[in-house]
């Protein structure tokens, strides 16, 4: 990772990267830490906003949790990257490393269960990566509806933007192993659960149609990399066509396109 590598003002407009740069100055960045070429920090706007930066030789992958709708990265980010160049927060994945080879195979295996036990996204990625097996497509949206509900127990609509990297994540881990229908069920339980829900969505829509864009395209790469049989194809090209035609037809052009593609590419 070499941040000096980034031109900053090029990831955002003149007018975000003054007020990223206001954000730093005022001390807004709550916590940053390193780990490898990942930064994680937390930054206080009008809440509290998680900021994820994975800078390569000359670009920049970042996510933020605001409702941000604009053109390039967020303030928020902005914050990250303007401290980051100025003051590289430590790396802490040698010392990490050192560590894990102190540690004898049975304390390491118990702090890897007992760190699965606690927390189900994890949990959800090592099996992804490591397991035979996957959950199905209504295991997933029951676990997309429930951060749903979460982000309206105090509103009756979501007005931020809900980070779904996790899902993501996992889905990659199949690809990685050509575990593709497995990838599938993911991309499929995100597209639908966030079309589904998207009456309940009064912020960060542009979050959420990256979100939305970027399930159905892994969902038709997956598809046709499994390579399908006829009835198969069938099947879940009649997924696509389902979700385009329920209401409200929203997303009903995403939906058509990804249609499309899957068709054309078959």
């Amino acid at each position: 990772m070499d941040p000096e590598n980034v031109n900053i003002r090029e990831t955002c407009t003149d007018t975000v990267f003054e007020r990223g740069r206001n954000y730093r100055d005022e001390g807004r960045i709550q916590r940053i830490e390193r780990f490898g070429d990942v930064v994680t920090a937390a930054v206080r706007g009008s809440s509290l906003y998680d900021v994820t930066v994975e800078l390569g030789e000359n670009t920049v992958d970042a996510r933020c949790t605001c409702p941000y709708q604009g053109t390039g990265e967020c303030k928020h980010v902005v914050a990250v990257l303007l401290d980051v160049v100025a003051n590289p927060p430590q790396d802490e994945s040698e010392h990490v490393e050192r560590v894990i080879e102190d540690v004898s195979s049975g304390d390491l295996r118990a702090f890897v269960r007992d760190t699965l036990a606690e927390n189900p996204d994890l949990r959800e990625q090592f099996l992804a990566r490591f397991g035979d097996d996957h959950k199905s497509v209504e295991a997933y949206r029951e676990r997309i509806e429930e951060l749903f509900d979460q982000h309206t127990e105090d509103y009756p609509v979501v007005t931020g933007a809900i980070d779904f990297s996790h899902f993501f994540e996992s889905a990659e881990q199949y690809r990685e192993r050509e575990r593709y229908w497995a990838a599938v069920t993911v991309y499929r339980a995100l597209f639908e659960g966030i079309d589904d829900n998207h009456g309940r969505i009064d912020a960060a829509y542009d979050h959420y149609a990256k979100d939305l864009q970027s399930a159905l395209d892994g969902y038709v790469d997956c598809v046709l990399a499994a390579d399908p049989s006829e009835g198969e194809f069938e099947q879940y090209a009649g997924a696509l066509e389902a979700q385009a035609m329920s209401e409200p037809r929203i997303n009903e052009e995403q939906f058509r396109r990804a249609l499309n593609a899957l068709e054309e590419r078959r």
